[in-house]
């Protein structure tokens, strides 16, 4: 959108070109000053399976679900049970995700035409490990890691990269490198 040229991490895939999170900020920044109608007209939009798909909407989506789970815990002392769907989010905005459809088994969505699996770590675990069936058809792992403060990091690995567990399964850390 820029013409500047930016890698993978430096921004999101959309409706086949690279948006830089600069500009994607600086769209953010209109709508806290203009409000939510001035972001709907320049925002970009891709068709997937049938549904509009709009990088900035899930954003605000995200937003509004980790503020919830952040108040849910505030008010409760529990943690609501959504970090899978979380995870999946963050990837869809920071990691340039495509999901697929519903009940597709073996992976999650595709990141540059790869399929990937996304694995979240939630607060409550006290590991940055993460298992995942060898027998998913994916070919990279990405992991997603929630902390206390709500704060969400990832590493993405390529299926070479992961170890082995008795033949079932894959193991991956996020902080170490694979394990």
């Amino acid at each position: 959108m820029t013409g500047v040229e930016i890698k993978p991490g430096d921004g999101v895939w959309d409706d086949g070109e690279w948006i830089s999170w600069e500009w994607i900020n600086s769209q953010l920044d209109i709508e806290s000053e203009e409000g939510p109608e001035s972001v709907e007209s320049v925002e970009p939009y891709q068709s997937r399976e049938g549904f509009p798909f709009s990088v900035l909407k899930q954003i605000e989506i995200f937003q509004d679900l980790v503020g919830c789970a952040q108040r849910h815990f505030e008010n409760t002392g529990r943690y609501l049970q959504i970090w899978g769907e979380l995870g999946e989010i963050y990837a869809e905005i920071r990691c340039g995700l495509r999901r697929h459809g519903t009940n597709k088994a073996g992976s999650d969505g595709t990141i540059a035409g790869k399929l990937v699996e996304v694995k979240t770590i939630s607060p409550e675990k006290t590991t940055n490990r993460v298992l995942v069936k060898s027998q998913g058809d994916f070919e990279q792992l990405l992991i997603v890691r929630i902390n206390q403060d709500f704060e969400f990091s990832a590493k993405l690995f390529d299926r070479s990269e992961l170890k082995g567990i008795g033949g079932k399964f894959l193991k991956g850390c996020i902080e170490d490198g694979p394990e």
